[in-house]
């Protein structure tokens, strides 16, 4: 387990590093593609919109120290590739990374209060469960990500929940275009976990971290990686049989497309940051146009 730190050295930019802003279109992928699915449903709200996009964004913030903190006393950060680690990095005191997280899901939480009493207040119940999951992701005796469920946690909460959430407490009710987007958007956000899982595979299994990655192995992964990725480009062609200009969505398929072929010709370590990016890139590309159809289709 690793020890307190008496001298950190952390500056500003590795604190930016740490909460790992390659991560949030993760946060802001469903909250957009829900409003257009709340707009295409004649109940476009644009600050429920913003407090549900605050909600998700701090929600990500969170989760991203606390896995920074969880790891790190752990001693499963200590050899990484990728984003700067502040506690396993020996950066900063582990209390003020785990000061951090509270900080950002106290936002999330405020965030969330108002947008549920403004809703439904049942809402809050939702919210709880979403920011305990993310705590308890690395954090607790038995973290759940150390069980090879990290990925179903990231396409329930980052999917189902955040893109459905987002719609319900814009128009009052959930439609088969939302569900559908739900789906789109919860496959491809695991495909970005599971990335970069793929590429701590060696580090973890040192370390004991059983992720779904170690679990399957690395030809699997690269596998399961590749059909989740894919999946918002095959339900687009499943919503244009309703609304056909949803197929401009595939527009983004270049740039998953880019992530895949990476992933299938085997690149490892350092060489799987950039498909980490773009996959995060097609995930928001393919958000931002199936919205602004569904808005413009209202």
């Amino acid at each position: 387990m690793l020890e307190d730190h008496s001298s950190p050295t952390a500056t500003p930019r590795d604190w930016w590093q740490a909460a790992r802003p390659h991560t949030w279109p993760n946060a802001f992928a469903p909250v957009i593609v829900g409003s257009g699915a709340a707009a295409y449903a004649g109940g476009f709200s644009w600050w429920r919109a913003s407090l549900a996009l605050i909600v998700a964004w701090a929600l990500i913030v969170g989760v991203n120290y606390a896995n920074d903190y969880s790891d790190g006393i752990r001693g499963t950060d200590e050899d990484r590739t990728g984003p700067t680690r502040l506690t396993g990095g020996r950066l900063a005191k582990p209390q003020h990374v785990k000061m951090a997280a509270f900080l950002a899901f106290g936002v999330a939480g405020v965030a969330g209060i108002a947008l549920s009493l403004s809703s439904a207040w049942w809402l809050i119940l939702v919210g709880a469960l979403c920011i305990a999951g993310a705590w308890f992701y690395t954090g607790g005796k038995n973290p759940y990500g150390y069980q090879g469920l990290g990925e179903v946690a990231v396409f329930i909460f980052f999917g189902l929940v955040a893109v459905l959430g987002t719609e319900y407490t814009q128009s009052g009710s959930v439609s088969w275009i939302g569900l559908a987007c739900a789906i789109s958007i919860g496959a491809i956000s695991s495909s970005v976990n599971l990335a970069n899982n793929l590429r701590d595979i060696p580090t973890d299994t040192a370390s004991g971290k059983i992720t779904l990655a170690v679990r399957l192995g690395d030809r699997t992964t690269r596998y399961l990686y590749s059909a989740l990725a894919l999946t918002p480009f095959v339900m687009s062609l499943v919503m244009a049989a309703e609304l056909l200009p949803l197929l401009l969505a595939i527009l983004a398929l270049p740039l998953a497309l880019s992530g895949v072929v990476l992933a299938l010709r085997g690149a490892r370590g350092m060489e799987l940051i950039p498909l980490i990016k773009t996959t995060g890139q097609a995930m928001l590309m393919w958000a931002v146009i199936t919205a602004v159809v569904l808005a413009l289709n209202s």
